[in-house]
């Protein structure tokens, strides 16, 4: 089984004044994962940039390097994508190791570390947004009791969090702190993916903050509106009998052919669509519009 979709992200900055220089970093391109492929891509930026570089990151994602060293009071870079998602392999929960086995395994007692348990280990650690607190290993107790298996336990505390919050998208800002979210129970797919990660990573497990795309359906009888979507973000928990298994709390499901992968970090710093320097400006907001569509249903 596999779905095709398009999709357009739209960047669109208005500057108060010109800007003379400007360094943008975007991730815009979907990662090359088992489950999904992408057929076509399309990068529009205007104006054009002085220069461009297309490589990946430090993770392994796709990333755009861009430089504009001319005046400009705009900026827009639309990327526009044509992805196929295919099914991703089951996994036996019940058969993970115990989550305190996972968390030895991955822990630091000098002797040799599998490579793969060793590459994991960068996404247990604190990152800009995540934060290990006691708060948060007190809070996901009651998903992780002796002995449970760590996939039984990631999914306990998916639907904790999916359960006792409400999604709101005024209540929080990028940078509002985890323990006010966990304080308010209010927030954004950002800040619920940001939550897991610090439950799940003071306790000494690997997990590691995924963007992307999810195909939202409008009401029954409406057309789909253009430009009306955004991005989506889950989580990701590495599992030494599965490998990396991916859950959403927001929407209290497992990713599948509804959810596109763009890239994966320790937090939203490390994957943000679209982020840079400039000199000059004044205040300006982007407008961001995003369509998520299935190929079907025709071109855009």
């Amino acid at each position: 089984m596999s779905a095709h979709y398009q999709i357009i992200h739209d960047t669109h900055y208005h500057y108060d004044s010109p800007v003379s220089l400007a360094q943008q970093l975007a991730h815009l391109w979907p990662r090359a994962c088992d489950w999904q492929q992408c057929a076509k891509q399309q990068l529009q930026i205007s104006p054009q940039p002085s220069s461009r570089l297309d490589e990946l990151d430090v993770f392994g994602n796709p990333l755009t390097r861009l430089a504009f060293e001319r005046p400009h009071d705009e900026l827009r870079v639309s990327a526009h994508l044509w992805v196929e998602v295919l099914e991703r392999k089951a996994v036996d929960f019940d058969a993970s190791p115990a989550w305190e086995a996972t968390r030895d395994a991955l822990a630091f007692s000098g002797l040799p570390m599998l490579p793969e348990h060793l590459q994991a280990c960068r996404y247990r650690f604190e990152s800009p947004y995540v934060h290990l607190k006691k708060g948060f290993v007190q809070f996901s107790d009651s998903c992780f009791p002796p002995g449970r298996p760590l996939l039984l336990g990631a999914r306990a505390l998916m639907e904790k969090i999916f359960s006792e919050f409400t999604f709101d998208a005024e209540a929080t800002q990028v940078a509002t702190p985890l323990l006010e979210v966990l304080e308010r129970r209010r927030g954004v797919c950002q800040d619920f993916a940001h939550l897991m990660l610090a439950c799940l990573r003071s306790r000494g497990l690997a997990a590691r903050y995924v963007s992307g795309y999810l195909l939202t359906q409008p009401p029954p009888g409406q057309p789909r509106l253009i430009g009306a979507d955004a991005s989506h973000a889950w989580v990701s928990v590495y599992c030494p009998a599965a490998g990396w298994v991916d859950f959403d709390p927001t929407n209290n499901i497992q990713p599948a052919l509804e959810h596109i992968t763009l890239a994966w970090g320790r937090d939203f710093t490390d994957v943000s669509p679209l982020r840079g320097i400039i000199l000059g400006g004044g205040s300006h907001d982007p407008e961001v519009r995003v369509t998520v569509m299935p190929a079907e249903e025709g071109l855009l």
